[in-house]
């Protein structure tokens, strides 16, 4: 797909339908987040696939906000393991996860799929629930499917700031 269009096409899919996502297709995923650009590329970033049956039950007591998914994928960050720039002791971290974050769902639509970037969860919950959680902070998780055919994007994607309101050239 062309990327203007990708973009364009990307929102966040509320209604998943029951049918079940290859795991070819979930590996491709994986695969485009590993690409992601990190800063001096420390990669402080892991993804989690919360695949197996029980797996799915842990993260439906975390969220409410599994919207019919049936794979998700949990991501992650470790501070300690990214660049930290030395002018402000500013940390990129938090910054990795997140360009990684928004290539898993450019893939996830880039694939005929749909998902949503998941914010609201218990974190402790799944940190407690699997120990190889413990050391990551968990920014995002992204239930992943078909979408349903009703599917539709939210009123809200469409406010968009215009360029004056975004952009100052100097």
């Amino acid at each position: 797909m062309e990327f203007k269009q990708l973009i364009k096409d990307r929102y966040s899919c509320r209604q998943l339908s029951d049918r079940n996502v290859e795991d070819n297709l979930i590996e491709q995923i994986i695969d485009a987040a590993g690409l992601a650009p990190t800063a001096v590329n420390k990669q402080p970033v892991k993804i989690f696939w919360m695949k197996t049956a029980k797996a799915k039950e842990n993260i439906s007591q975390a969220t409410k906000f599994t919207f019919g998914a049936k794979d998700f994928l949990v991501v992650g960050y470790r501070k300690d393991e990214g660049w930290v720039r030395s002018y402000d002791g500013h940390a990129f971290a938090e910054t990795d996860a997140a360009i990684v974050a928004t290539h898993i769902m450019l893939q996830i639509t880039n694939l005929g799929l749909a998902t949503t970037w998941v914010g609201h969860f218990d974190s402790s919950l799944l940190q407690s629930l699997y120990p190889s959680m413990k050391d990551y902070t968990l920014i995002a998780i992204f239930p992943i499917g078909y979408p349903a055919v009703n599917a539709e994007p939210s009123s809200n994607h469409f406010k968009r700031k215009g360029r004056e309101e975004m952009l100052e050239v100097l």
